[in-house]
Order: C-alpha cells, then structure tokens, then sequence
C-alpha cells in the first residue's frame, strides 16, 4: 500500500494541475515540485492510515464512487486527476472544503470505530484494534488539516 498526502493548494496550483488533466506524468512531476517546495502549515501525512480512513467515512470499501458527501470527499472523493495506475491524484474544489472541514469536526472516535467496523477484514489486511488506533491519530491531524485548508480558503488534494 502507498503513502497518502494531502495537500491544500492555491488557485493557481489548482489551474495548473487542470490544464495537465489527462497527463498523469506532468501531473505527478507537479505534484512532487509542491511536496518539495511548500510550506509544511499546508499538508498532512496519513501515511498507510487514509485506506482505513476513508473506508471508515463511507461504507468501508475502497472505492472512488462510495458513501455519501461530504465525508466521502476527505480522501477519495473529488475529482479524479490521475488514471490511478501509478499515482493517485485527486482535487477537491475550495468551494467544498468548508462543508468536509465541518463534517469531520462531527467525526468521533466512536463513530470513526463504527465506520471502522464495516470494513471487511478479508479485503483489509490491517483490520483490528492496532490499526484502529493508528487510524484514528492520522485521522485527528486529517481533521486540522482540512480546518487548516478552509480557513485558508484552498483547495485541497490527495496523493498516493
């Protein structure tokens, strides 16, 4: 399983990634030059945990379509930059953030463990109390980042 990342990016980040769409080694090249060049006040690592987060804030699959907005939008969601053969790429619009920013915030950790608690441990190796708790300390920075991101009125992507 890969890295994930998200980052939350500028207007012009945003235009510059969209004139790529379609070009998954231009955007990745991109995507990398922010990993390197950024400011750290702007990204979060969820490391191997965001698989297990957004399975816990949909219906505990892995999916790019599943669960309901806006949770749906913390990881996965949004639009689809990359083909996802190599690198995962995916933007969610400023205009977006405040509403996933907000619904996070009402994210418990019980909740978080209900939604943990769909996944099918067959289809996630990880699955058990261990990783739980991994799952739940990346998903509290995941929750500053995404405040973070719309008090600064960015929008935000994720890579893997």
């Amino acid at each position: 399983m890969s890295l994930g990342m998200h980052f939350a990016i500028t207007d012009d980040d945003r235009e510059q990634l969209l004139e790529m769409d379609g070009t998954d080694e231009a955007i990745s090249e991109y995507v990398h030059e922010i990993i390197e060049e950024r400011d750290d006040d702007y990204n979060v690592a969820t490391d191997k945990a965001w698989d297990a987060i957004h399975r816990s804030l949909t219906d505990g699959r892995l999916a790019f379509d599943n669960g309901s907005g806006p949770l749906n939008l913390a990881v996965l969601g949004g639009k689809l930059l990359t083909s996802g053969e190599d690198e995962l790429v995916v933007l969610v619009d400023k205009d977006q953030v405040p509403a996933v920013a907000a619904a996070l915030m009402s994210v418990t950790q019980e909740s978080l463990r209900r939604g943990y608690e769909q996944i099918d441990a067959a289809d996630y190796a990880e699955f058990g109390d261990e990783d739980f708790d991994y799952t739940w300390d990346n998903f509290t920075d995941l929750t500053d980042f995404w405040q973070q991101a719309a008090t600064s009125k960015r929008h935000v992507i994720f890579t893997a």
